[in-house]
């Protein structure tokens, strides 16, 4: 019995190309249709057609930050004065390249953020001289991650 996703036309080629390239991006077209038994092209239609319907939204290089001198990954909740500053704080904080998520969300916070610094003294200058700063934040508050126990991309199976 084939799997249909509400609104969207995938089948189940559709899931396990997703499936395999969500867990390695960088496998070539052939190999994919190797192992799925159909051909190249079929492949590229397939991710053609998932590009045009918006399902994916690229490819990136994943890099592990602590090999590279970011040792601190933070979590951020910010209290704006007002909900209507929400719009002028997000384009603050896109200039701020520390911070590598954003989500406008409901509870205590007003938006929560995932922040990724060198080292304390960093986190210490990006929250006080780069995010504080930036008009319509009244507060924030923030968690250290000790360690990150799971990543990974939801599941389609």
């Amino acid at each position: 019995m084939e799997k249909k996703h509400d609104n969207f036309d995938l089948d189940n080629l559709d899931i396990q190309i997703l499936s395999i390239l969500m867990n390695d991006a960088s496998i070539p077209y052939t190999e994919i249709a190797k192992k799925l038994i159909v051909s190249g092209g079929t492949i590229h239609v397939r991710m053609k057609k998932m590009e045009e319907m918006g399902i994916i939204r690229g490819s990136n290089l994943i890099i592990n930050p602590q090999k590279v001198g970011f040792d601190i990954t933070a979590f951020l909740g910010i209290y704006l004065e007002k909900g209507s500053q929400y719009n002028h704080a997000v384009e603050q904080l896109k200039q701020v390249k520390e911070v590598v998520e954003l989500h406008y969300c409901t509870g205590a916070y007003s938006m929560f953020a995932k922040i990724i610094c060198r080292d304390t003294t960093h986190l210490r200058k990006v929250l006080n001289e780069d995010i504080q700063s930036v008009k319509g934040i009244q507060r924030t508050e923030t968690i250290i991650s000790l360690e990150e126990s799971i990543k990974r991309q939801i599941s389609l199976t």
